[in-house]
């Protein structure tokens, strides 16, 4: 007793630490920091909306012919002199304009910031930052993208695209966990319509494979309900060009499915998601106008017609239960659909109106912490704060922000690029807006 006693004292002098248990990959994705090369290791790891802010603990985890080595190696601790969770409680309030950096201090970082626990945790107190992400095609095809950090009000460098998604057409782009961004369909000009997937995670700051689609598509309609992604109608190259099918992604299932079919063929231009259904209108086979609404309870698709379908405009958000578009092309006015009334009768106007120019187009309009989030063509960026519909922005100016671009906020990208596009006419154009969370 005495002797065990002794030696435990010795190894606490020593310096020794107790490492704690692995986490079971079944509760935590921590370990996808490594590059996913392959779609069955791609199926393996993409994670779901778990969120594991107390991962299940699994001692017998993660078994490897080393694994009495790895119990016994000392583990060093994230910040010298400091217990895990007291450094983890410095690190998850590093602003996120920095998390690239802190990922290349040592692999123990890299890993905790990788993983669900880190991002869950800056969620859960209301540390977690969204930021604007800007997929832009310019003249020659070539789509790049860019970070908009509204914090500090700067253009956040990205990885790549990836090669096949460099010049694609037609694709489609959704948010799912409110950290992947996907970019699934589309058209390539070497290799036609697409059932590719990818996404890429805020987390690692890295692109990843998913499961492809069940058809190959492009110019299709798309939308995010109960973080499933659905995707309906579109063109594929062959007979018949015009597609009435539809499926959806489970991202907890990592798999795809067929939903029911639309009632005709359509190729759709404008979609939305409000009350619960998701609303597109696009053109028939014979190019005709026509409009659907899905309902994911009843899995069925019904005609939708009337005062909000007569009305509606692109681009198009529901926010907070309301629905909006806006009513100009500079985006500096917007209309607000009334379900009682089945109208379009209530505006929100900045009075501050910069032109019809294809340069001040506004293309993307996204939910920014709370407030409606504008993006032109010419990376100026405007906030709409909408929680007191009866305030008018003429007596309440603040209601009404403009960041990132003229007037009140100017980043040297956006003087470089408006200066361009002044003298020589739109050099790319916006062809989607989303936003992300970490």
């Amino acid at each position: 007793m005495d002797q065990s006693i002794s030696q435990q004292s010795s190894n606490a002098l020593r310096g020794f630490r107790v490492q704690a248990p692995l986490v079971d990959s079944v509760s935590c994705y921590c370990k996808v920091d490594s590059g996913l090369k392959t779609v069955a290791e791609a199926r393996k790891f993409v994670p779901g909306s778990k969120l594991c802010i107390q991962p299940d603990i699994n001692p017998n985890a993660h078994k490897s012919k080393n694994s009495r080595r790895e119990r016994t190696r000392v583990q060093p601790p994230l910040l010298p002199g400091l217990p895990d969770d007291l450094a983890i409680a410095c690190l998850i309030r590093v602003p996120r304009a920095e998390h690239r950096k802190l990922r290349v201090v040592c692999k123990r970082w890299y890993r905790l910031l990788a993983g669900n626990f880190f991002y869950s945790l800056r969620k859960s107190l209301g540390m977690a930052e969204e930021w604007v992400y800007v997929f832009k095609r310019d003249r020659d095809g070539k789509i790049s993208w860019n970070a908009f950090d509204p914090i500090h009000q700067l253009w956040q460098p990205l990885p790549p695209v990836p090669r096949e998604y460099s010049e694609a057409v037609g694709f489609g782009c959704a948010v799912l966990s409110g950290c992947h961004l996907y970019l699934f369909g589309g058209k390539d000009r070497q290799r036609g319509s697409m059932r590719r997937v990818i996404f890429y995670s805020a987390r690692t700051n890295k692109w990843h494979r998913a499961p492809d689609m069940l058809r190959k598509r492009h110019f299709f309609g798309s939308c995010v309900i109960n973080n499933c992604l659905y995707v309906a109608g579109g063109e594929c190259e062959g007979i018949h060009r015009t597609l009435r099918s539809a499926e959806v992604y489970d991202p907890n299932k990592n798999r795809w499915s067929f939903v029911q079919d639309m009632s005709t063929a359509m190729v759709p231009f404008i979609g939305v998601v409000y009350d619960g259904k998701w609303f597109v209108k696009g053109l028939g086979s014979h190019r005709e106008v026509m409009s659907e609404a899905y309902d994911p309870e009843s899995n069925s698709w019904s005609p939708a017609s009337g005062g909000m379908i007569s009305g509606w405009r692109n681009p198009s958000i529901s926010l907070n239960g309301q629905l909006y578009a806006l009513d100009c092309r500079d985006g500096c006015k917007l209309r607000v659909y009334d379900g009682a009334t089945d109208s379009w009768n209530k505006f929100i106007d900045s009075k501050l109106h910069l032109g019809n120019s294809r340069v001040l187009e506004a293309a993307g309009l996204v939910p920014l912490n709370g407030k409606l989030c504008i993006i032109r063509n010419n990376m100026s960026i405007s906030l709409v704060d909408v929680s007191s519909p009866d305030k008018q922005v003429e007596s309440n100016p603040q209601l009404w922000e403009n960041i990132g671009g003229r007037g009140h906020f100017r980043t040297l990208f956006t003087n470089i690029w408006s200066s361009i596009a002044g003298r020589s006419g739109l050099r790319s154009h916006i062809v989607h807006c989303q936003v992300l969370q970490a």
